[in-house]
């Protein structure tokens, strides 16, 4: 049986990331904010980066051997085995908007796997967190995955559909699920507290889906990447309330 994750940990994480998410409320809403194109075409604003300065800084403070991952700044080596997964803005489209369903994310993998999961929605006040066998909490409250069993009446969310491979769009909406667009991390979110049944997520970054990998089984689901496999690395991955998780990737797949 694989060990359960450090309880004294996971509350510092989620320490951290609320912090981090109040961070980006300074900059949430500024029509002065600049915004900046990196080399894949995806914004960064300074926010992005002084979430993520604020976590590095903390980390490097509380577990100096620790080794961690951002998506603003460059890998951190460390010795201790267990790696922190830094996204300051998860939806930095939507921030940039104003839209307020971003979030922020931060995961620990240790020598087990995916052991700690945060997701912060700042402007939202609401946050989920899970540890590996330690159960997921909304807002300090355990919650768990949907129970609905038939495809045909679930809701189904994505960040987009502009990203998704050919026909895979059509063979989705065509099993009458209703198709919404409650994306990035804030779908994970919704998966895990019942509020949707699935999250399609392809052409993710390894911290776009780190949290997920904790968050979504302790609420009772089920995550993989299209091909079924759940190694923590970027690809397209999936999550559902696990009741028709292998229909639904299947369908995505080939039809």
């Amino acid at each position: 049986m694989t060990e359960s994750a450090d309880a004294e940990l996971l509350n510092e994480a989620v320490e951290l990331t609320r912090e981090a998410g109040q961070l980006t409320l300074s900059w949430f809403n500024d029509h002065e904010l600049s915004v900046r194109r990196k080399d894949d075409g995806s914004p960064v604003t300074e926010a992005d980066k002084a979430a993520e300065s604020f976590l590095r800084e903390a980390l490097a403070k509380r577990f100096p051997e620790d080794a961690v991952i951002g998506e603003e700044f460059p890998e951190q080596q460390g010795s201790s085995g267990r790696t922190w997964i830094i996204d300051p803005i998860d939806g930095t489209r939507s921030f940039v908007r104003g839209v307020p369903l971003y979030t922020t994310l931060l995961a620990v993998i240790d020598q087990h796997g995916p052991a700690i999961g945060v997701a912060a929605v700042p402007p939202l006040d609401e946050a989920v967190w899970a540890g590996r066998g330690l159960g997921c909490f909304h807002n300090g409250h355990r919650c768990q995955v949907s129970s609905q069993s038939e495809l045909s009446r679930s809701y189904l969310c994505a960040s987009g559909f502009e990203w998704w491979p050919e026909g895979a769009f059509e063979r989705a909406s065509r099993t009458g699920a209703r198709m919404r667009t409650w994306g990035d991390g804030y779908g994970y979110v919704l998966v895990a507290t019942g509020r949707t049944d699935a999250m399609i997520d392809p052409g993710l970054n390894l911290w776009d889906i780190a949290p997920m990998l904790v968050i979504v089984p302790e609420a009772g689901g089920q995550v993989t990447q299209w091909n079924g496999t759940n190694t923590p690395s970027a690809g397209d991955w999936l999550a559902t309330n696990g009741n028709f998780h292998e229909e639904l990737r299947t369908l995505l797949n080939n039809g």
